[in-house]
């Protein structure tokens, strides 16, 4: 498939609409409650939400996002609720794109900043958000949603890490490059793994370091399609290890990724910078 024939544009029609919809059930599930109808998608685009498709040279939709604008403390903001890219057509940039746009539209309408959840169990979305994107942390929500009915969610807590992505691109750059530096630095690649191990040790520690990594599994997915012991340890390992460190004033500066290990790492740090890899040619 050519990247560069992928149209992005509104849902407008009642046959992409429709699409939209079904996208949704075949992600999260057909029994999945919490779908967004094709009337929903429709109106919420005449008061400044956003639903947009990614469709391939033949029409046929490969991807969409869906969020909605609203007001945070007198300032207009966006809360990006829903994205989702067919698996055959993941590793094109589909969902960048997708962004990308939906931010352009949302900067138009005065918005300055644009916020989403993501389970931080899912290597290639925590890549994709700090890495790719340049977001910042906001938050972590324990059981966000509850538990649903989504095939997608492994009937595990839907602990969620809420994210904020600025609609001024400077910024956004800024925040990439340091995501950069950050996982090119030697500080990143030797700092210790968060543990309940490592945690009791630490937590009597007078100082903690300034970086250190949160571990999960690069493909957590086959282990949520299948409801196991392995996914809801995962699940807690993560959590109190995410919520130790906030409490201490770490917070993510980038994301990453460990093929050969099988595993990716939150790089979370309280220093505003750090030291840059050596480089020898």
């Amino acid at each position: 498939m050519d990247p560069t024939s992928i149209e992005i544009r509104p849902l407008v029609t009642p046959g992409e609409l429709q699409a939209c919809v079904e996208l949704q059930q075949e992600t999260w599930g057909e029994a999945f409650s919490d779908l967004v109808p094709a009337s929903i998608l429709k109106v919420s685009q005449r008061i400044g939400g956003v639903a947009l498709g990614a469709f391939d040279a033949s029409g046929a939709m490969l991807g969409f996002v869906f969020g909605l604008t609203g007001i945070e403390r007198g300032e207009i903001v966006h809360w990006s609720d829903m994205l989702a890219v067919r698996p055959e057509a993941r590793n094109l940039g589909i969902g960048r794109k997708l962004k990308e746009q939906q931010r352009r539209i949302v900067r138009e309408l005065g918005a300055t900043v644009i916020y989403w959840t993501f389970d931080p169990l899912v290597a290639r979305n925590a890549h994709l958000n700090f890495n790719r994107l340049g977001v910042r942390l906001v938050e972590y929500a324990e059981d966000m949603y509850g538990i649903t009915d989504s095939t997608l969610h492994g009937s595990l807590p839907t602990d969620r890490l809420i994210v904020a992505w600025p609609t001024e691109e400077q910024e956004c750059r800024l925040r990439r490059a340091d995501a950069e530096r950050a996982s090119a630095s030697a500080d990143a690649r030797e700092s210790p793994i968060v543990t309940s191990e490592w945690i009791g040790t630490a937590a009597s520690a007078s100082i903690l370091p300034h970086c250190v990594r949160i571990a999960i599994p690069t493909d957590v997915e086959p282990l949520l399609a299948i409801p196991s012991d392995q996914a809801g340890h995962w699940r807690q390992r993560v959590r109190r290890a995410m919520q130790w460190t906030l409490a201490r004033g770490y917070t993510v500066r980038g994301f990453q990724l460990d093929e050969a290990a099988q595993r990716g790492y939150y790089l979370m740090t309280k220093n505003p910078r750090l030291t840059p890899a050596n480089h020898h040619a």
